[in-house]
């Protein structure tokens, strides 16, 4: 906690911004955030005037703790660092936008598709922070322009309002006007 609080600090005077990406990892394997120094180290830097962008997990209780110290932002992981799995806990993020729903959400982590990047896009989180999936392409620039639609898709769906979904099917031809074949 103590390293990611003085690197904050040094960037701020290196690049002279307070914004910062807070990143305090707990697990060495899953690159997973330890919830408890990250609230304590956004605690400390929003003190000393950060604008601080905390990667976190979809634990409500952690981003209640993040936003106390007045974190505008959350940055939930689709699942961990790298690993291309997509968003992991679909019912955990959809409870966090839904909890959180006047605070801006970016999905950070996990990310490998443009089809994953859609789908956070239509569950209404505000962004993608994307990396590995780009940087490990084939083309990276195609990689990138691929995410860019599927952003933009996902974005537009959303605003255009999603089918909700049925236990049961429904059919989407009228019946009252066709014609009778019998």
């Amino acid at each position: 906690m103590k390293e990611a609080v003085t690197t904050a600090q040094m960037a701020r005077e290196l690049f002279n911004t307070s914004w910062i990406k807070l990143e305090v990892i707990g697990h060495a394997d899953t690159l997973q955030p330890d919830p408890f120094a990250l609230v304590e180290a956004a605690r400390i830097l929003c003190a000393d005037g950060f604008q601080v962008f905390p990667y976190t997990t979809e634990d409500l209780i952690v981003g209640e703790k993040l936003l106390k110290p007045v974190v505008n932002c959350l940055m939930p992981w689709g699942a961990p660092i790298g690993s291309g799995q997509g968003l992991r806990n679909i019912e955990g993020l959809r409870a966090m936008r839904a909890w959180f729903s006047d605070i801006p959400l970016i999905i950070d982590a996990g990310i490998g598709a443009p089809s994953q990047a859609a789908q956070a896009m239509e569950m209404g989180f505000d962004g993608i922070l994307l990396n590995t999936a780009v940087a490990k392409a084939g083309d990276p620039v195609g990689m990138a322009n691929g995410f860019r639609l599927a952003i933009e898709a996902g974005q537009a769906a959303r605003s255009a309002g999603l089918m909700e979904k049925r236990d049961m099917a429904a059919a989407s031809t009228p019946i009252f006007g066709l014609a009778s074949l019998s």
